[in-house]
């Protein structure tokens, strides 16, 4: 299927399909008039590349999950370092939870000593 096809079919733009080509993670193949030709699987994997990213993982990441993941099964199989760069994506957004929560109670604070001045100048 042409670029035009896959597009419509994923609700990708073809420029986005063209910046996964870029980065490695979609391989069409190039038809003897210059145009990508993509295989059957593309839609899926397209999906898969979607929902990779929806988690907050870079492109990078993918690229090296990808081969893991060619299935329409949740989850990605137990290849090659895949449960290795798993478990470094949820320390990587544990480590950011614990960043956000620090910031909101700091936050947190901030507001209980604005309120506090609050009621001390309304009082005064």
């Amino acid at each position: 299927m042409l670029i035009g096809e896959l597009a419509h079919r994923t609700g990708v733009s073809p420029r986005l399909l063209r910046y996964y080509e870029e980065q490695r993670l979609l391989h069409p193949e190039r038809g003897t008039n210059g145009y990508r030709t993509y295989g059957a699987d593309a839609p899926a994997t397209v999906a898969r590349i979607r929902e990779l990213l929806s988690t907050g993982m870079n492109t990078d990441t993918i690229r090296d999950l990808l081969p893991c993941a060619q299935d329409d099964a949740p989850g990605v199989l137990p290849c090659s370092r895949s449960l290795d760069i798993l478990d470094g994506q949820l320390g990587e957004l544990d480590a950011r939870i614990e960043q956000l929560l620090t910031q909101r109670a700091l936050l947190t604070d901030q507001r209980g000593a604005t309120l506090a001045r609050e009621t001390a100048a309304d009082h005064s």
